[in-house]
């Protein structure tokens, strides 16, 4: 079984400037590549868990959604990083779906689908609602806040972590 970290997109990766979907858009977040590598080199898959609810607000399609994930991959994969894969849930609040976070149901396909050692795996988000997620799915979650950045959360996991 594979060890992974799961995480949020907008907040976590790229800076969130509401609604993020443009590819003029993208702006990683400083240190997030570097924390990445560390991530990749210490063993663990990357896959984002992402809440779009700007597709079921109509504020942007489902495609365009999709064309920012990939190209956000594309350029993190540019620089050495794989993103194994992403789950999106594309509803807004109202819609009182089931995969949106903080429900683990993205999380829980993830594990499935690339058979995931929960134990060995984490969560990072910069909402509550992400850390709830990785609970829900029993997973170790952390919350990126202004004492703990991904770079913290990424040196952390890798000190910590067995091998």
């Amino acid at each position: 079984m594979k060890k992974a970290v799961f995480l949020d997109r907008d907040g976590t990766i790229n800076v969130d400037f509401g609604y993020v979907y443009r590819p003029e858009d993208l702006r990683f977040i400083d240190g997030v590549q570097e924390s990445l590598i560390q991530l990749q080199k210490a063993g663990f898959m990357l896959i984002i868990i992402t809440n779009q609810s700007g597709v079921g607000r109509g504020f942007f399609t489902e495609a365009q959604a999709h064309a920012f994930n990939e190209l956000l991959t594309e350029q993190l994969k540019k620089n050495g990083i794989n993103i194994a894969d992403t789950f999106m849930c594309i509803h807004s609040p109202e819609e009182n779906c089931n995969c949106r976070k903080p429900s683990p149901k993205l999380v829980l396909e993830a594990i499935k689908k690339h058979h995931i050692d929960v134990k060995s795996s984490y969560m990072i988000g910069d909402k509550n609602s992400d850390v709830e997620c990785g609970e829900n799915a029993s997973i170790k979650s952390f919350l990126i806040d202004k004492d703990h950045s991904i770079n913290f959360w990424a040196k952390f996991i890798k000190d910590t972590s067995n091998d």
